[in-house]
């Protein structure tokens, strides 16, 4: 197997990655409309374009997991209840182990439930949209009963620092989390030899496996990525609030399979965007401070964002036509 072969197996899906660049003049494109509209409402004042960066914070780390688990033609559905499910998890951890461990325990589940579903959809072969479906309702109930629908509330300092309420300087240390996944997402996607794996995978697996890249290992581990990054998208929606619940995130799913899809990602694998899955997220956060400022209710904002799923889906069902 060669690096230039693999490149080969790419290079078809490469061919329509101009489209990636769409997110960024939507994003320009949202922040003026809404910058007109609602420039009494105070759409651009400071402390609003802070609070669209914090609301996009989770919504962007959740983002650059499922854009590694599209990208190898895979697909996690329980991102949401896993969000929520870790929020408890860090909440009773860290308040009974400390602030390391609780958060590296925290990972751990995140993680064993992303090797979970990895492992059945790949040696069950059950398709990931169908395990991931399933589960979504088990973690959900999961967390449900670990504190009997009640929250729990988080009272260590330095978690709430790290994780939410802290700044360095002027800049939240949600948007430092923000870049430290974009960073290293981008990294694992374009410099390391994984990242390529995932990608081919994701464009051919048979060609890929014929070209020596083991396939199940590459599918697994974009699932646990995604499952990975869930669990601290959620530690940082709890230490943003500053509790554990058990529905913390769970409406974000299709907040960040829109966001994914429109930042460039194909929804049918072989082409991934980490920085485009961020601005998607920016983009879907400004959509919804802008729709709340506008006084729209929580209903017309889901239809906003199925609209723009339908959109964007159509987008990747023509490329995959095309290609």
């Amino acid at each position: 197997m060669t690096e230039s072969a693999i490149k080969r197996v790419l290079q078809r899906w490469q061919l329509a990655a101009p489209r990636q660049y769409v997110v960024y003049a939507a994003a320009i494109l949202i922040f003026g409309l809404f910058a007109v509209v609602l420039r009494d409402d105070g759409f651009v004042t400071a402390s609003n374009l802070l609070n669209i960066g914090r609301q996009a914070a989770p919504i962007a780390v959740m983002a650059v997991g499922m854009a590694f688990a599209l990208g190898a033609a895979e697909i996690d559905l329980s991102i949401g209840s896993v969000a929520a499910l870790s929020s408890l998890v860090v909440a009773d951890a860290v308040g009974s182990f400390g602030f390391a461990a609780g958060v590296a325990i925290t990972l751990a589940i995140g993680m064993g439930i992303g090797a979970v579903n990895g492992v059945i959809a790949v040696k069950v072969r059950i398709p990931s949209f169908l395990v991931t479906l399933g589960t979504l309702g088990i973690v959900s109930g999961v967390a449900r009963n670990l504190n009997n629908l009640q929250s729990l509330p988080i009272r260590n300092d330095t978690y709430l620092n790290v994780f939410g309420a802290g700044s360095l300087g002027p800049i939240s240390s949600l948007l430092i989390w923000t870049v430290i996944v974009g960073v290293v997402g981008h990294l694992a996607l374009h410099q390391l030899r994984w990242g390529r794996h995932v990608l081919a995978v994701g464009a051919d697996r048979s060609a890929a496996g014929a070209l020596g890249i083991k396939t199940d290992r590459v599918r697994i581990t974009a699932l646990i990525a995604s499952a990975a990054a869930a669990s601290l998208a959620g530690m940082l929606l709890a230490g943003r609030l500053a509790i554990g619940r058990h529905d913390l995130g769970e409406n974000l799913l299709l907040t960040v399979i829109a966001a994914v899809v429109i930042g460039g990602t194909n929804l049918f694998g072989g082409r991934a965007s980490v920085a485009g899955a961020i601005a998607g997220s920016i983009v879907m956060a400004m959509l919804n401070n802008g729709l709340i400022l506008m006084g729209l209710r929580v209903a017309d904002q889901l239809i906003a964002r199925g609209v723009i799923i339908i959109l964007a889906v159509a987008l990747s069902m023509r490329e995959q036509k095309e290609t």
